[in-house]
């Protein structure tokens, strides 16, 4: 007797091809087989008439690498459909990590990933040192997913120098260190090596990222280190500075893939990501294989001026960071500060996250009965009712408010005709969202099911087995992922049981489940009927439940 018969399912196998009702068995953790009215029995028999069946999600950019530690459940992710997590993107990772660095590396995470320093302190289970010992840690602790792990640059050259990580250059013998490690990391199963030159990407109190500190040499040298084990990807999230023409040349000479975020569409310098889109084809016809990492979901942050990411990554902001209480006030309330942030917003760049359009910056939720007359209206409309500067407008009314106004920006991706162009390009990959990471700020962790409702479904951008296929077979192909990404008997039973007239993401909410009871935002799932990973069951409708099993395996051998 097998072990799970879906019946008269409409199967969306991952390839791309049109679906077809088909049965399905399951046993042992495989697919055993596919077809019409499969005779036999199984231990558990679901009828799946009028509900679609696929690969379960790969979620090839998440950031889970110290949520993992304390929650092997990696919510919100499984309930929304993933049954693989990539985890360790843009070199924002935990381990390699020495003893004496573990707080350092805490307050590089505060920024980027959203926590507090609290919760990681009170979170983080350092039962590891170097990369391959948190592989032993990831594996002894299972996980419901499926988790495979980029090496992470900024956590490598810590380790290698310290403080000095988010200070200067490497020397010759210290890049010769972190090569060593990394190539430690590809031999004991790392997917790759990840990395970030993105000047928005800060730790506690504005400190660049260590990886931003890297010379070129550097980068080429820790590529080529990753290429010497003759499989794993590169990925990077880019600044302005760092070229298509030089990750091309990473690509050419470590014959690997290099895979670039975050591609995201901005209204006030449109044609950028389309230019770098272009590039990335050329890069292919020369036979060098990047990828561009984009999103179907619309860049929406909440944030306040106690914590205001969007804004972080302006020149002009710098004053700010690090500081706080008065001090923080005094920066915020002066004119030189304000007539320089006014002046670089003046000047457009796809670049940064914040371009100026105060129409798209809402009041969410006011501190004060005084002012609740703002919220749910734009700083832009605002200011225009009053006659003032929309800079002026919200720096004023968070200084009245002790600086607990709390603001949602819709930053990036607004323009769905120029976002569906991105989503349909040959060599892009649909991802980004940034799972386990930013959890004040947003949840993008919905994406995959946001691409099939909306994007495939209601606006038949792409048709529902093309949406499949790029958050499937896509996405494994590229990673090298073995078994998984495609239905076929043999391959690791990884799937989602969805009804296609309601998939979907619902809307975002707060919820207080990190470490000492800290809020994240999640959102729920539409339409999601089940998930299983290696057979068995992880979430229904209802999402994971807490006695689900720790299904997941640790992904440490892939296709070269």
């Amino acid at each position: 007797m097998r072990d799970l018969l879906f019946k008269n399912a409409l199967v969306f196998d991952g390839s791309g091809h049109p679906p077809a009702v088909n049965d399905v068995v399951v046993d042992n953790g495989m697919i055993q087989d596919i077809g019409r009215d499969i005779a036999g029995t199984a231990h558990h028999v679901i009828s799946a008439d009028g509900l679609a069946l696929m690969p379960g999600i790969i979620d090839s950019h998440t950031h889970f690498d110290a949520q993992i530690t304390w929650d092997p459940y990696v919510r919100p992710s499984p309930a929304l459909g993933v049954t693989t997590a990539v985890i360790g993107n843009c070199g924002f990772t935990i381990a390699p990590c020495k003893p004496e660095h573990r707080d350092l590396t805490m307050r590089n995470l505060t920024q980027v990933e959203g926590m507090s320093l609290d919760v990681l302190r009170q979170g983080i289970a350092w039962d590891f040192e170097t990369f391959p010992e948190y592989l032993d840690q990831l594996r002894r602790n299972g996980c419901v997913l499926n988790i495979a792990a980029y090496v992470g640059h900024s956590s490598v050259r810590t380790f290698v120098m310290g403080a000095d990580a988010s200070r200067r250059v490497a020397t010759d013998g210290e890049i010769s260190e972190m090569q060593a490690i990394v190539r430690d990391a590809m031999r004991s199963g790392a997917v790759g090596f990840a990395s970030s030159t993105s000047p928005a990407h800060n730790g506690e109190a504005g400190l660049p990222m260590p990886s931003r500190l890297a010379d070129d040499r550097e980068m080429r040298a820790l590529v080529e280190a990753m290429g010497d084990s003759g499989h794993g990807v590169t990925m990077l999230t880019k600044g302005a500075h760092t070229t298509i023409a030089f990750l091309e040349s990473l690509a050419a000479d470590s014959r690997r893939p290099v895979m670039i975020a975050a591609l995201l569409h901005s209204s006030t310098n449109p044609q950028v990501v389309f230019d770098e889109l272009e590039a990335i084809s050329v890069a292919n016809a020369h036979s060098h294989k990047l990828v561009g990492q984009v999103s179907c979901c619309p860049l929406t942050m909440d944030f306040t001026l106690l914590s205001p990411y969007p804004v972080e990554g302006l020149r002009s902001w710098k004053p700010a960071l690090g500081q706080h209480g008065d001090a923080l006030k005094a920066v915020l309330a002066g004119k030189d500060f304000r007539d320089a942030v006014r002046a670089e917003l003046a000047s457009p760049s796809h670049f940064r996250l914040f371009n100026g359009e105060w129409s798209k910056v809402q009041v969410v939720e006011t501190a004060s009965n005084a002012n609740s007359v703002y919220e749910q209206r734009s700083i832009g409309d605002i200011a225009t009712a009053q006659q003032r500067d929309p800079l002026d407008v919200m720096l004023d009314l968070a200084l009245n408010e002790d600086l607990k106004t709390v603001f949602t920006a819709l930053l990036l991706n607004s323009d769905e005709a120029a976002v569906a162009k991105m989503l349909n390009h040959p060599h892009s990959l649909v991802s980004l969202s940034d799972a386990g990471a930013h959890l004040t700020f947003f949840n993008d962790a919905g994406f995959g099911l946001h691409l099939l409702g909306h994007w495939a479904r209601d606006l038949g951008v792409m048709s529902m087995s093309e949406a499949v296929r790029r958050l499937t077979t896509q996405p494994a192909s590229i990673l090298g992922l073995r078994n998984r990404g495609v239905l076929r008997e043999g391959n690791a039973a990884d799937l989602l049981l969805f009804d296609p007239a309601t998939i979907g993401r619902g809307p975002k909410r707060r919820v207080f489940d990190l470490p000492g009871g800290a809020p994240r935002l999640t959102t729920d799932a539409l339409g999601v009927v089940g998930v299983w990973v290696n057979g068995r069951c992880i979430a229904d409708a209802s999402g994971v439940h807490d006695s689900a099993p720790l299904a997941g395996e640790l992904l440490t051998r892939f296709a070269a």
